[in-house]
C-alpha cells in the first residue's frame, strides 16, 4: 500500500463521534477520527516499513501521524528523524505514543528522553518522559541506569507541582512504571507518590481521569509482582 492509498482508507474509517472525542483531547486539524483498533488492521497489511511511516507521519493528517509510530522501524530511526519527528508533533498522541514509543526501541532512548526531558515545551517534556518509561519497561533492568533514574524521581518530586498539564501527566505515568517494574527502586517511588498525592491534570472536560501513582503502585504489584518486560513499547 501507497501512502496516499492508506490516507484514502483511514478517511473511510474516520467517525464523526470519534473526531469529537479527540478534538476535546486536544487534537489538531486535519484528521479524520479513526480507531486506533481499526488503524491496526492497516498495520497487519504492511507491517513494520520505514519509508511508508516517514512519508505518513510528513502528511500532516493526524491519524496518518499516529499510525506512522504503529508501523515504523525503530531501529532505522536515525537521531535527526526522531527529532524531525519530535519537532512536528501536533498533541499529546503523538508526543506521548508516537514519537516516545519509537523513540524507547531506538538505539537513541536514553540519549533524546533526556535531552527532551529538559525542554520548557509541553509536548516535548512529555515525549522525554513517555519515551524514558517506555525505554524502563523494554529494557533488562540490569541495563538501565538506576543512579539516573532516582534522579529524575527526585525531578517529579520537586517540581510536578508547577510542571505543564501534560508533563504532569507523563510524570505520574513514569513514577508509576519505576515503582512498578523496578523492585531496588520501589520504595523511593511510593515515598514520592505519595508526597505528591492525586496529580491534577486538566482532561478536556472527558471523564479520563489520571491514576493515583501510590495506590496503582501498590496495588499492581500486589497482585502481579514486579512487571514483565515487553517486547515492544507500541500498543
Amino acid at each position: 500500500m501507497t501512502s496516499k492509498e492508506i490516507l484514502a482508507q483511514l478517511e473511510k474509517m474516520g467517525s464523526p463521534s470519534i473526531k469529537k472525542v479527540y478534538l476535546k483531547h486536544g487534537a489538531v486539524e486535519p484528521f479524520f477520527g479513526v480507531k486506533v483498533g481499526d488503524m491496526k488492521t492497516i498495520v497487519k497489511q504492511v507491517k513494520q516499513n520505514h519509508a511508508l511511516a516517514m512519508e505518513l507521519y510528513d502528511s500532516g493528517n493526524s491519524d496518518a501521524m499516529y499510525l506512522a509510530g504503529l508501523i515504523s522501524s525503530p531501529k532505522e530511526m536515525s537521531k535527526k528523524d526522531l527529532q524531525h519527528w519530535m519537532k512536528n508533533a501536533k498533541w499529546y498522541m503523538h508526543s506521548e505514543y508516537t514519537v516516545a514509543w519509537t523513540a524507547a526501541e531506538s538505539s537513541h532512548a536514553r540519549e533524546l528522553a533526556m535531552e527532551w526531558i529538559a525542554s520548557d515545551k509541553e509536548l516535548v517534556a512529555t515525549a522525554g518522559w513517555s519515551t524514558y518509561a517506555s525505554y524502563i519497561q523494554i529494557t533488562p533492568n540490569d541495563a538501565l541506569d538506576k543512579k539516573e533514574i532516582q534522579t529524575l524521581i527526585k525531578q517529579i518530586e520537586k517540581g510536578i507541582a508547577k510542571a505543564p498539564n501534560r508533563v504532569r501527566y507523563a510524570m505520574n505515568a513514569f513514577l508509576i512504571m519505576v515503582g512498578t517494574q523496578l523492585e531496588d527502586l520501589h520504595a523511593t517511588a511510593k515515598e514520592v507518590a505519595k508526597k505528591i498525592g492525586v496529580v491534577e491534570v486538566e482532561m478536556g472536560g472527558t471523564s479520563c481521569a489520571v491514576p493515583d501513582a501510590l495506590s496503582y503502585i501498590e496495588k499492581t504489584v500486589s497482585k502481579s509482582g514486579f512487571g514483565k518486560k515487553k517486547k515492544t513499547a507500541k500498543c
